[in-house]
């Protein structure tokens, strides 16, 4: 039985760059307040938010851990086909476009038999389907099925909170709270990844995504022994 672990890291479009009917549909709450202050506020909160929809962001790395080969693969965008692999041989990435890294994607999910992730039936998998739809890739699996059905995704945060019935914490919370080495306790965090993208640094984002799988796949081990 195979099984992967996955996660996703995304980078919005520039703002200025979508349509003028998308800039004012996105902005039109922030538009209708008065205090300059917090419309600025607001405006920024609005295009910050750009990174998480599929529709004004793009994805810029996926991140594969096998777990039956204790092994991980990270696709990143790259105008030049690359490949280069971690200092222990454990993490092996490559640069592709963004239908390169979505078909590669695919054709793995088509021989998994198991797909392991954090938050990724709100984020992760809408994000994949709709890009892929949107770059006119077919999706080899349906990975959106019945929310209550883990034979096939098991959404770490979806256990972890038993369906939405406790708070949701962040996956660096939850891993500073079970002794896991958190993602975010070295340089990055997800919240520069705009950042690190705009300077020019996939490798340092393709790295970082590589310790979100590999912590995610700490947490599932936890849920798999005692929560399971």
């Amino acid at each position: 039985m195979r099984k992967i672990v996955l996660d996703i890291e995304t980078c919005a479009y520039p703002f200025e760059s979508l349509s003028e009917s998308q800039q004012e549909y996105l902005l039109r709450y922030a538009e209708k307040e008065t205090d300059p202050g917090k419309k600025q506020e607001q405006t920024d909160q609005a295009i910050r938010y750009t990174s998480l929809y599929p529709l004004t962001a793009k994805c810029i790395a996926i991140g594969i851990y096998d777990i039956d080969k204790s092994k991980s693969f990270v696709y990143y965008e790259s105008d030049k086909s690359e490949e280069w692999s971690s200092e222990d041989e454990q993490v092996h990435y490559k640069g592709l476009t963004e239908p390169e890294m979505l078909k590669s994607f695919w054709k793995i999910v088509k021989v998994t038999d198991q797909v392991v992730t954090f938050n990724g039936r709100n984020f992760d998998i809408p994000f994949l389907m709709i890009r892929s739809a949107m770059l006119k890739v077919k999706p080899s699996k349906n990975l959106i099925k019945s929310r209550y059905d883990k034979k096939f995704h098991i959404d770490l945060l979806e256990q972890f909170t038993f369906y939405g019935l406790t708070r949701k914490f962040n996956l660096d919370f939850y891993c500073n709270a079970f002794g896991i080495e958190s993602p975010k306790t070295k340089e990055i965090s997800g919240m520069e990844v705009r950042n690190l993208y705009e300077a020019g640094r996939l490798k340092d984002i393709a790295t970082y995504c590589s310790r979100d799988i590999y912590a995610t796949y700490q947490l599932y081990k936890i849920w798999e022994e005692y929560l399971n």
